[in-house]
């Protein structure tokens, strides 16, 4: 056995951990049964490790350590050290000797592995857990949290992680504390007293165990593990909150916190087994950076063994000699090899499927656990693919996260209830609420000043609505309501909502339009008033006072179309009756006056002729219903516009204002300017701001051509107020742009947003209450009840009667004609047989209009046996006998 010992290689690896602390002790312990253990269950591998353990717990004592495992013990392999900053002196002094520096607990995200090649983490880097912090935080709908870390360099490298991963999803990071290990009790009292004046009550917490132990028996001596707080403790304190005791865990009652997930195996329960068997104080206590240690071995050990036999052991000198007094470092000759093999290994071990990417250890699933009654609850887990879930290999398919993925929580205070995660400011801090200060429109908002006292007296419909909403909140809201100068001596409305982004106001109110743009940077409440932008104009002298006033109910088109459908329809009467009615004969002047006469008598339905034709009846039928219809409608249109006050603008739309080169006037401050510049596409040098109604009317009156304007363009709710108070001069005309009302502006993710949101709707839907508020400050406003003039009847209007009464004269006309070929074409052409096709045509057209060959009497009498005669020659009878005694004058 002996032989065989001898014959196996050894290969020698530092071990650089502090073996008094519960991370280092446990580690150090896992690493001798994990090569126990490798190479029991590996008994022919060729090569052994042999490690060299040192005890360092200071960054300087690592860096002098390595060197020393390096020039003494010729090292090829370096585990440990144990923290962040120590990792960072050794990885420098491994890189110049070609040593790989594995840490199994060095978690910075400002180790970087890019550009330290010999350093290898079989840890999650820290900054991987900032993703599951946001989940959760996001899941229960929380949007201000409060950042507590150590001052150090391990706690403070994630704190700009977290905050990136926060601002992703509109998160804010209201406040930073950071705590030093060596700061004194009364300092932490006193930095928990600046946590609790906040109104966040969403805290995340990156610690050591150590040092986080130590702040959460403070943090409840002062009440704050209690209800309405929320914590969330990232995997530095989660990973150890066992070996910390039960005092830790009994003043950490209700916390959340998070760590890597290690999946339950066969070798893992074994592991266990062996633990609880060895000789063990009980108080160390296995947590996840033994498991790590352990595989690290394993790794290593596999990683060794792919070194070539004929590979050397001795070390050589680097003759890159270093300026200070450390001796000169041996550069390994097997350290490159070992990396390398490193790199490539994949096992399963303790801690689950082991693969090094990039150099250090992945792991896509995280546990969320729940401190309960001195234990620790796993809650649910989170993975990269499907975010929150209650099992580890649960599939989402591509939901939200939600806070149901996640088993209920116990919170501080021993309440199931979700904290809302806010509270109102006390030790007496006064909400900083900024009102616009500017002249006009007075009735929404308007600030005075006392006199005696200097102080602000605020009062409007906007602050009364303000007020109320307040009111029906189930907790105080202190607050001091400070003016913000709207105008040429202040800012403008955007500037104000500025200041609110930055938190100079912790709010502002008053009559503030909520735009898209506003939105990216304030939250707003739900509005309380409805309001759009409008263009005012002034009004031109009333119609009633034009002498022609009688032509305007018709458009000139309507008029044209009406005449020429009179005399088309009084040609179409006498062509239908002239051959058989007396009253459509005589001469070519006394004809065409019976035209016009008949077609404008039926008017006023006062035609004294006399229809035979059935044909001219029909065609009549139609006209008169068609004439019916236009002189009610006339009649109608007429009357309401010389009864009722009409305004017509003196500017149509937007078109007319920038062809004619017109100033336009808006409201001082407002986005207005904005609207008209960028979407409207206004000339800005084109632009004239005015602040009160007496300035808009001013501006009005005098006209774009005197140093005034053509159009004012404003929001409704000044609108409304400037027309009740000039309403007989100006008048709204043109489209509207739609906004989405007025409303009160918080910070972004501001807690009281929903709840002032609730408040706003309950005083709106009261109606007794708005009622009261509207009869205060716009009871003494006259209505505005002027009517804008309305357009001429049109043409296309009435087209369809014109298009029925045109198809019946035209059929008419078609008939008639039909039947009068039919009755006369057989003669003519018997008669005129030589002559030529218009020949005949011609001599038709004679006998159509020639009277002499269809003489009638002129009494009445014959009447009836003339509509005889028409009827029969209507039927194509050629040969009529007449029986009876008739005069020749007759016939």
């Amino acid at each position: 056995m002996e032989n065989i010992a001898e014959a196996k290689k050894v290969v020698h690896v530092g071990v650089n951990l502090d073996v008094n602390s519960p991370v280092g002790s446990v580690a150090n312990a896992c690493i001798s049964m994990a090569i126990s253990d490798f190479y029991g269950a590996h008994p022919n591998f060729r090569t052994r490790l042999s490690p060299h353990h040192r005890n360092s717990d200071d960054a300087l004592a690592a860096a002098f350590t390595a060197l020393e495992l390096i020039d003494k013990e010729e090292v090829d392999a370096i585990i440990g050290p144990q923290t962040s900053k120590q990792a960072r002196f050794v990885i420098d002094v491994g890189r110049k000797a070609q040593v790989p520096v594995i840490s199994h607990s060095a978690t910075s995200p400002s180790l970087s592995i890019t550009q330290n090649p010999f350093f290898v983490r079989v840890a999650l880097d820290d900054s991987t857990q900032a993703k599951v912090i946001t989940a959760i935080v996001q899941a229960f709908e929380w949007h201000e949290v409060i950042l507590i870390y150590e001052d150090t360099e391990y706690g403070s490298d994630l704190i700009p992680y977290l905050a990136y991963e926060f601002q992703q999803v509109d998160i804010r990071v209201s406040s930073r504390f950071s705590f030093s290990p060596n700061d004194s009790k009364l300092r932490i009292l006193k930095k928990l007293n600046k946590v609790m004046a906040m109104q966040t009550r969403v805290i995340v917490v990156h610690m050591s165990s150590s040092f986080g132990s130590k702040l959460f028996f403070l943090a409840k001596d002062v009440a704050m593990i209690s209800e309405g707080y929320v914590w969330i403790i990232t995997d530095g304190l989660s990973r150890l909150l066992d070996p910390m005791g039960v005092k830790a865990f009994g003043s950490m009652q209700g916390v959340l916190g998070i760590r890597p997930y290690i999946p339950q195996s066969k070798g893992l329960k074994n592991f266990k087994r062996k633990w609880q068997s060895r000789i063990h104080s009980s108080s160390t206590k296995l947590n996840i950076f033994g498991y790590w240690a352990y595989d690290t071995i394993w790794a290593l050990a596999k990683a060794v063994e792919m070194i070539p036999q004929e590979s050397s052991s001795v070390n050589g000198e680097n003759h890159h000699r270093n300026t200070s007094q450390f001796p000169v470092i041996k550069v390994s000759k097997r350290g490159k090899m070992i990396l390398n093999g490193l790199l490539k290994t994949k096992f399963k071990g303790l801690s689950g499927d082991f693969s090094l990417v990039g150099g250090q250890l992945q792991s896509l699933t995280f546990e969320i656990i729940n401190v309960i009654d001195n234990e620790e609850k796993v809650i649910g887990y989170w993975t990269l693919e499907n975010g929150l879930t209650r099992k580890p290999d649960k599939a989402k398919n591509g939901k939200s996260m939600s806070k149901y993925e996640l088993k209920p929580p116990i919170w501080p205070g021993n309440t199931k209830d979700k904290p809302r995660g806010w509270t109102t400011p006390i030790g007496g801090k006064k909400l900083n609420i900024a009102v616009p200060h500017k002249p006009g429109f007075e009735a929404y908002l308007k600030v005075a000043q006392d006199p005696y006292t200097k102080e602000f007296i605020i009062t409007g419909f906007s602050h009364d609505v303000f007020e109320e909403a307040l009111a029906l909140l189930s907790f105080p809201v202190p607050r001091k309501l400070i003016p913000f100068p709207i105008g040429p001596n202040g800012g403008t409305y955007d500037e104000l909502l500025s200041n609110v982004k930055n938190q100079t106001y912790d709010a502002a109110v008053g009559e503030i339009t909520i735009l898209a743009n506003r939105s990216q940077y304030v939250d707003f409440t739900l509005p309380y008033l409805q309001s759009d932008v409008s263009m005012v104009v002034k009004s031109k002298d009333d119609e009633r006072n034009n002498m022609w006033i009688f032509l305007k109910p018709l458009s000139w088109d309507l008029w044209l179309t009406t005449g020429v459908a009179f005399v088309c329809t009084g040609l179409v009467v006498w062509i239908l009756e002239h051959r058989i009615n007396n009253e459509f004969r005589g001469s070519a002047h006394q004809q065409v006056g019976t035209v016009f006469w008949f077609s404008f008598s039926i008017l006023v339905f006062a035609h004294r002729e006399k229809i035979i034709n059935n044909l001219s009846k029909f065609v009549l039928i139609i006209w008169i219903f068609v004439v019916l219809i236009l002189t009610q409608s006339y009649t109608a249109s007429l009357a309401s516009m010389l009864t009722v006050q009409r305004l017509e603008p003196t500017i149509i739309d937007i078109d007319e204002l920038k062809m004619n080169g017109d100033f336009v006037g808006y409201e001082t401050g407002s986005f207005v300017k904005d609207l008209l510049v960028k979407q409207l596409d206004f000339d800005e040098s084109k632009l004239r701001d005015h602040g009160t109604a007496e300035e808009f009317d001013k501006a009005l009156s005098k006209g774009s051509q005197n140093g005034g304007v053509g159009a004012i363009f404003g929001a409704r709710h000044c609108v409304n107020l400037f027309l009740a108070k000039y309403c007989d001069k100006y008048m709204i005309v043109g489209p509207t742009y739609n906004t989405d009302g007025l409303g009160f502006a918080f910070p972004r993710g501001s807690p009281l947003v929903p709840v002032i949101s609730r408040a706003i709707l309950s005083v709106i839907e009261n109606k007794s209450k708005m009622d009261a508020m509207e009869h205060k400050y716009f009871s003494h406003l006259k209505a505005c009840q002027t009517t804008i003039s309305s357009s001429s009847l049109g043409l296309y209007s009435f087209g369809g009667l014109f298009i029925i009464t045109a198809v019946a004269s035209v059929s008419s006309l078609i008939i008639y004609f039909t039947k009068f070929l039919q009755s006369h074409w057989t003669t003519i052409h018997t008669v005129h047989h030589d002559s030529s096709f218009w020949s005949k045509i011609s001599e038709l057209v004679k006998h159509f209009y020639d009277q002499s060959l269809y003489p009638l009497p002129a009494t009445n009498s014959t009447l009836q046996s003339v509509e005889a005669l028409h009827d029969v020659e209507n039927e194509g009878v050629d040969t009529v006998v007449i029986v009876g005694n008739v005069s020749s004058s007759t016939l």
